[in-house]
């Protein structure tokens, strides 16, 4: 089963946290599969924007082999692979999505932004790993009080100068902090790029190969 990244609330960086966790898998060797729900990664990691179908148009498909979702997958790096979105309406179960991504031959994570469709809610109730994405404001952690889908861990995303800290986080989320990125300049200037693929920030890769092997 996959391990999914979600938040509670746009802008969380959701979509860097899981771009960041699939290149750290696959910079140690590892086939990795990130399956895009939330349509930013082809421009976080510099791809050109996909043409073909992605995991909704699969979902959407009578028929539809396991087989095909890596044939409609992109390469981002030799050891990671893009599953787009797609433009189809998403499915209300996903049950046969978790099952065929189950049956990879990669690790698979997926970033499914705020998980707002039944069919995003549907695969991260699915998924092994349920990481959810956090910044230490008050907003946010208001929001997460009322969290309908438990969370096996969370993401921390550090700013300076917040009041609250990693103990109000994991209070609030019932769940132990996972890994914890600070926002900085260098991440932010590779993103901004779209470099995210070629040159990811090295130093944090290592901090989240261990978390990303766990998870």
């Amino acid at each position: 089963m996959p391990t999914s990244f979600w938040s509670v609330k746009g802008g969380a960086g959701v979509s860097t946290v899981a771009a960041l966790f699939a290149l750290a898998h696959a910079g140690r060797a590892n086939p990795t599969l990130l399956v895009d729900l939330d349509g930013d990664q082809p421009a976080l990691l510099g791809l050109a924007e996909p043409e073909g179908p992605g995991i909704l148009d699969w979902a959407a498909t009578p028929g539809r082999p396991a087989d095909a979702l890596h044939r409609i997958s992109v390469e981002a790096t030799p050891d990671l692979r893009v599953v787009p979105r797609g433009t189809r309406e998403p499915a209300a179960d996903a049950g046969e999505a978790a099952v065929a991504l189950a049956r990879q031959r990669a690790s698979v994570f997926v970033d499914a932004g705020t998980a707002t469709t039944p069919f995003e809610r549907d695969l991260l109730r699915r998924s092994r790993q349920r990481l959810l994405v956090l910044r230490c404001c008050y907003l946010t952690l208001r929001a997460a009080r009322d969290l309908d889908i438990d969370p096996t861990g969370v993401v921390l995303i550090r700013e300076r100068g917040r009041a609250l800290g990693p103990g109000d986080v994991e209070s609030v989320a019932g769940a132990p902090i996972v890994a914890e990125i600070a926002c900085d300049i260098t991440l932010a200037r590779s993103i901004d790029a779209g470099l995210l693929a070629s040159r990811p920030p090295r130093s944090l890769l290592r901090t989240l190969a261990q978390a990303s092997e766990a998870a």
